[in-house]
């Protein structure tokens, strides 16, 4: 008796059974022959196929044999069919193969010797599988001259072989198309339009995406060669997405960054912050050994000696003021150790004055808080939204792989972007519906898309209060009427959203608009802002989301009420600091201030050279290992890419040692892996529980007065942002300036580039004068973190004049 016959499987109704170079393998309908066999392992040459690019066919590299078919196909652009038999290595297709990259190196320079891409080139690797070991070419090779298209990107134009990828990434997912064809047959050239410079934030993803040397990196142009690098996986600290790198390094020193694939995070996609911020690293401002101020002048000391120094000034102190007397600040790029750390050395010592929320000024529903501000969504699913309401969001230069996703969203799925702004920002998808105004104006329209959102849906407000009372002006209306329909929908509350004078307020009234629409409410904390929440690095919560005492201090509370001590971690508090000149009022006025800083603080940059009293070298992310939390909840560990920089040491164990020179219990930890033990607690986001939604609080303006609007360009967000000197030079980094629309300026008489005295309550400046369109009426945009705005509030009345 014969045994039994394995029944097959029957196929999945989506799929087909093709067969390659004789192995029969599975594709799903619609797919092209590379996808499928990119699935099955199976490789074919390409240059002009990128899995996250829509197919252009025009580099004929990864022609295959189909049977049937007269001629070679192009595997990128010709889909499966059932039963379809497909040669990658026929000689036919190889034939097809080899004659194309005959073609493609006609005009190639020789020059792999000082190409930058050298080493990590497909046109190499594929030359010498495809290629000939000599040319039947004797004419004279074409040469195309090079273009300045900024301080990211190096051109070497000769080299293009036209694949179009840099195009289509622009066109399709920066949404900004700033490369383009020119030309004709031989003459053809991918340019710039009109020569202008590449300014998308993320524009250095072309060099990753070029498969031969024409566009290489210009930080990093003639300083190593790919094969003497070492890789250390890492996380790059500059936003709340938490994008995977690559830190590569070359005798102790960083000397690239690379995106890390990740599909759940930043897929194979970097911000230039990400990129090229590793710069900040390498400068020469790097605080190397410990410093200490004593008899009106700085100088170097072992580290025996500074700590002794810092334990003393808290000891004294706290002897002198009490320990209610301390507070502590941290910079929300500090790792979930050194914040769980910092928070537990400030409260053993008797004080609950700890925060990281430099950027925020109102704090009053801190009680009702999510155990951390959270995106509500996993970052794939934004994706997937039918409709997105942005308050106070700039989510294309704030987060940028955000802004990529977003914009995929209104793209392929057709989501509806609404938004609530106090600046017209420029995204690369047209919002469908869109409110601009000042602080103020903006808070109001946002009651107003709620009161109009409940008149759609028929739905009760709960509250008798102002929102009753608006009269719901078209722009709410429209919002609301998208807001209402069926389907997948998130209220995100971005960066200007969460610094805003009435944030609680606009918190609240976010609830309420997500509950009536049921939508999804989510929040853009800064950087690791959710791993400070989960390590209790704010005055009113404990680690993984307990009680703390009653009675702790936020950062602006610690201002309006300086302390006489301040242990502040990674920070410069006029820059980072949203309310710089009480800042640096209060640190002024401290008996000791401490500081835990990668830099040396510099009379430019920081008035800290005058008032810190202590300075202890700490090591960026690339020198110590640790976690960040990103806007999802994913926590994301990693390990240190180099030894740190002279006598630097991690920060987590400079406040060990700190704890253990106080005599507190619990800091004798020998291991990272202890400390992170004590956190070692999964816990969801939580919701916010809104309050009462307050009245409108308004600027009062005399006659001829403006309101100013304050927020941290890309490029301005942390110290080690503030000294990668190529993002310094790029478009997004203009010097700073008042800005106004034309007609304010005609108001007041005032033309584009005039120098203005700018006078605020705080104090003044002198800054150059920028007409710009996306300011509403009634407001001047002055940006925060420079050095040339830290004498200005963060808000208020605003009067210009022209300088004398």
């Amino acid at each position: 008796m014969s045994a039994p016959q394995e029944q097959k499987k029957p196929a999945a109704p989506d799929t087909v059974s093709i067969e390659v170079d004789g192995k029969p393998i599975q594709a799903r309908k619609g797919q092209m022959i590379i996808q499928a066999t990119d699935a099955a392992g199976i490789y074919i040459p390409r240059f002009c196929y990128h899995a996250k690019l829509p197919v252009a066919a025009n580099c004929r590299m990864c022609l295959v044999e189909v049977e049937k078919s007269p001629k070679p196909l192009p595997a990128c652009a010709t889909p499966v069919a059932e039963g379809m038999k497909v040669y990658t290595r026929s000689d036919r297709a190889r034939d097809a193969q080899k004659g194309v990259m005959e073609f493609l190196l006609i005009n190639h320079p020789l020059d792999c010797p000082i190409c930058d891409q050298g080493g990590e080139c497909p046109l190499q690797d594929q030359a010498l599988g495809y290629g000939k070991d000599y040319s039947r070419y004797e004419e004279s090779k074409r040469v195309v001259a090079d273009k300045d298209i900024g301080p990211l990107i190096a051109t070497f134009m000769t080299r293009c072989i036209h694949c179009t990828r840099c195009v289509r990434f622009g066109q399709e997912l920066a949404g900004v198309m700033e490369f383009g064809m020119l030309g004709r047959g031989e003459h053809s050239e991918i340019r710039t339009f009109l020569d202008r410079s590449v300014d998308s934030e993320l524009s250095g993803n072309v060099i990753d995406l070029c498969p031969v040397g024409a566009l290489t990196s210009k930080p990093f142009q003639y300083t190593a060669r790919p094969w003497e690098l070492s890789n250390h996986a890492s996380i790059s600290p500059h936003d709340c997405v938490g994008a995977n790198i690559n830190v590569q390094t070359l005798r102790g020193k960083v000397m690239r960054v690379l995106p890390r694939v990740n599909e759940a995070v930043n897929e194979c996609w970097l911000a230039d912050r990400d990129r090229f911020a590793y710069e900040g690293l390498n400068s020469d401002e790097r605080l190397r050994v410990p410093m200490v101020h004593r008899g009106g002048q700085w100088e170097e000391v072992d580290w025996a000696t500074a700590l002794e120094f810092t334990v003393n000034g808290l000891q004294k102190t706290i002897a002198a003021h009490g320990a209610g007397q301390l507070g502590a600040l941290a910079s929300p790029t500090s790792t979930l150790e050194e914040f769980y750390l910092l928070q537990k050395l400030v409260r053993a010592l008797g004080s609950d004055h700890v925060d990281h929320r430099l950027r925020q000024l109102d704090f009053s529903d801190d009680r009702t808080m999510p155990r951390f501000p959270s995106l509500g969504v996993p970052f794939p699913a934004l994706e997937d939204q039918e409709a997105v309401l942005l308050i106070g969001a700039n989510p294309r230069k704030d987060q940028p792989l955000l802004g990529l996703r977003l914009r995929k969203a209104v793209r392929y799925r057709g989501a509806q972007v609404l938004a609530v702004n106090p600046v017209d920002y420029e995204y690369t998808y047209a919002p469908a519906a869109r409110f601009v105004g000042g602080a103020d104006d903006m808070y109001v329209a946002v009651g107003e898309v709620l009161k109009a959102l409940a008149a759609e849906l028929k739905a009760p407000l709960h509250e008798a209060n102002w929102v009753d009372a608006l009269d719901a002006r078209p722009h709410a209306r429209a919002i609301a009427a998208y807001l209402a329909r069926p389907g997948r929908k998130l209220v995100l509350l971005g960066n200007y959203a969460m610094s805003h004078p009435q944030a609680a307020g606009l918190r609240a009234l976010a609830a309420r608009i997500a509950a009536i629409a049921g939508a999804t409410l989510g929040m853009l904390p800064e950087a690791n802002s959710a791993g400070a929440w989960l390590a209790g690095c704010v005055p009113h919560r404990g680690p993984n989301g307990a009680a703390a005492r009653e009675g702790g201090l936020g950062v602006q509370a610690m201002l309006r009420s300086p302390r006489k001590a301040y242990l502040l971690l990674g920070i410069e508090p006029e820059l980072d600091i949203l309310d710089a000149p009480r800042a640096a009022a209060a640190m002024d006025g401290a008996d000791f201030v401490a500081m835990l800083s990668a830099f040396k603080p510099s009379i430019y940059r920081s008035r800290a050279v005058g008032y810190a009293d202590v300075l202890l070298p700490i090591a960026p992310f690339s020198e110590t290992a640790g976690t960040f939390v990103n806007a999802e909840g994913r926590r994301q560990p990693f390990e240190a890419a180099t030894r740190p920089l002279g006598e630097a040491r991690p920060a987590w164990k400079i406040l060990r040692v700190l704890g253990n020179h106080l005599g507190l219990p619990g800091f004798e930890y020998t291991s990272l892996d202890e400390v992170r033990a004590e956190l070692d607690q999964t816990i969801e986001a939580g919701a916010l529980q809104p309050g009462a939604v307050p009245t409108p609080a308004r600027v009062a303006l005399s006659e001829g007065e403006l309101a100013r609007i304050a927020e941290v360009p890309i490029y301005a967000v942390d110290p080690i942002v503030r000294r990668a000197a190529s993002l310094q030079k790029t478009a997004d980094n203009p010097p700073p300036a008042a800005r106004v629309n034309a007609a304010e300026a005609a108001r007041r008489k005032l033309a584009d580039g005039d120098s203005v005295d700018v006078h605020m309550a705080e104090g003044e400046a002198r800054l150059p004068l920028v007409i710009d369109a996306r300011v509403p009426d009634g407001c001047v945009l002055i940006p925060s973190g420079y050095p040339e705005t830290a004498t200005l509030g963060p808000a208020g009345p605003v009067s210009l004049e022209r300088a004398s």
